[in-house]
């Protein structure tokens, strides 16, 4: 068979072909470096939760298959900040994931969100894209997660 680059079109993506090319992609990966961790993805989502029962917070995270949480959202409404209730989340998400199995945390944000937070939090600084946003900076973060000790 004969291949050739007339032969293919680049279209929008359906719930089937997300799952052929995460699991190519997974395939791939895990031929090259084996998995520490046995699922490919578990989920660490945390909620807060007001005397309202309206939610105020959360952070959205999960740790991958190599061990590493992987913190993609976390947010505390404008009312609520300075609360500690970030500090919280992170704290909760991390002692979970040591829990199980991770290792290292990482995640990114910009210069006008949580910055020094994410600084005071122990996370180190292991990269920055500068000028994205438009006169702003998009920063990399990484914590060693083996020292956390949960301490419930």
């Amino acid at each position: 068979m004969h291949l050739s680059i007339s032969d293919i079109q680049i279209e929008p993506c359906d719930k089937d072909s997300i799952s052929v090319i995460l699991d190519g992609l997974n395939t791939y990966n895990l031929n090259k470096v084996p998995a520490v961790i046995e699922k490919i993805w578990t989920p660490i989502e945390l909620q807060v939760i007001n005397a309202k029962k309206e939610v105020v917070g959360g952070l959205l995270s999960g740790i991958g298959y190599w061990g590493g949480l992987e913190i993609k959202i976390l947010w505390v409404h404008e009312d609520y900040r300075s609360l500690g209730i970030g500090s919280q989340l992170m704290d909760k998400a991390e002692q979970n994931a040591v829990q199980k199995g991770a290792t290292i945390a990482i995640l990114d944000t910009f210069d006008f969100q949580a910055k020094d937070f994410y600084l005071k939090k122990g996370y180190d600084i292991i990269g920055q894209l500068d000028n994205f946003p438009e006169g702003h900076q998009r920063i990399f973060f990484s914590k060693k997660l083996i020292e956390i000790v949960d301490n419930d």
